[in-house]
């Protein structure tokens, strides 16, 4: 059977697939150029594929930020026809037997934080930072890393007052558990910060081929997730950093002092109503922190990114 979504993208093979939908090889008929499909059931409970579109529209001419061709509904299915890419960051990662060398870690960071610094500079936050949401082109942008699935994004502040979404706690988690940020653990509504501890967390991985809250068992999901929280929160940067060059500790000091952390494990191995008191008094630290500053609202393009970092770390950090 020949289907087809947009009248001319000829529908193919399954390439992938995701918690929102699944991912087809698709053809231009009129062209012959080959693009991705991705479809989501009209009756999906939680649907989210025209959100998405809209927010890639947003971002469009972007470096490394994907072009919609197409979106639409066809019988029973939203679909949005999207670039053709190629391996992701995880597949590479397995591929090479789950070991980047620093050098190859670097070069991903350079591309990673600039495509995080052009999103955050569109009004957006992310909220789902993995290797497996970061994609290589093909052909002659083989070499250019791309940010797909933006299902999760959010707008973190008005586009044109530039006004900061407010802060908020008892938040559910969003996101990929194992790369989230201890806020986000904390149920903070997500910033900017977060997205930046998650890339943080991403090239860690790279580097050790595997975080230290791995594999931890639990019998719910809920639970799991706390117990990954607890073991981020009790880990000090120099146990999570060790080995590695000291670059990689400064964006992560940035984000949580290494003082807190080491403070945190002594109180976890002592008793755990400390650890809720150290996740009370962080929750107020951040309620003082939240809160935009009237030099922020009186000019708001002194908060804007730059187009530019220094030193290997955003200069917006």
């Amino acid at each position: 059977m020949d289907l087809r979504v947009g009248k001319k993208y000829r529908i193919g093979r399954k390439i992938g697939s995701g918690s929102f939908g699944d991912i087809y090889l698709g053809t231009n008929i009129i062209s012959g150029e080959e693009v991705a499909i991705k479809l989501e059931n009209t009756k999906a409970k939680h649907p989210q594929l025209e959100y998405e579109a809209k927010v890639y529209k947003a971002l469009s001419g972007g470096v490394g930020i994907p072009f919609v061709r197409w979106y639409g509904t066809e019988c029973d299915y939203n679909a949005m026809v999207i670039d053709l890419l190629g391996p992701s960051l995880e597949d590479l990662f397995n591929y090479c037997n789950r070991k980047f060398t620093y050098k190859t870690v670097l070069l991903l960071a350079d591309q990673l934080i600039c495509r995080i610094e052009y999103i955050h500079a569109r009004c957006f936050i992310h909220r789902d930072i993995k290797p497996d949401n970061f994609l290589m082109g093909i052909g002659r942008r083989g070499s250019q890393v791309n940010v797909i699935d933006f299902g999760l994004a959010k707008k973190y502040r008005d586009p044109r007052t530039h006004l900061h979404i407010p802060y908020r706690e008892n938040k559910n988690l969003t996101g990929t558990a194992r790369y989230a940020s201890v806020n986000t653990h904390l149920g903070i509504e997500q910033s900017r910060r977060d997205d930046l501890e998650s890339l943080g967390y991403v090239l860690i991985y790279f580097c050790r081929g595997s975080l230290p809250w791995q594999g931890l068992k639990a019998a719910t999901k809920r639970q799991k997730y706390d117990r990954i929280m607890e073991k981020k929160m009790a880990t000090p940067n120099n146990i999570l950093c060790k080995g590695l060059p000291g670059e990689f500790w400064m964006p992560q000091q940035q984000i949580q002092s290494q003082q807190q952390q080491q403070q945190l494990a002594a109180q976890q191995k002592s008793s755990a109503p400390q650890l809720q008191q150290y996740s009370d008094q962080r929750l107020q630290n951040q309620r003082a922190m939240y809160q935009p500053s009237q030099s922020y609202a009186a000019n708001p393009k002194a908060q804007q990114p730059p187009a530019q970092t220094q030193g290997g770390n955003p200069a917006w950090l």
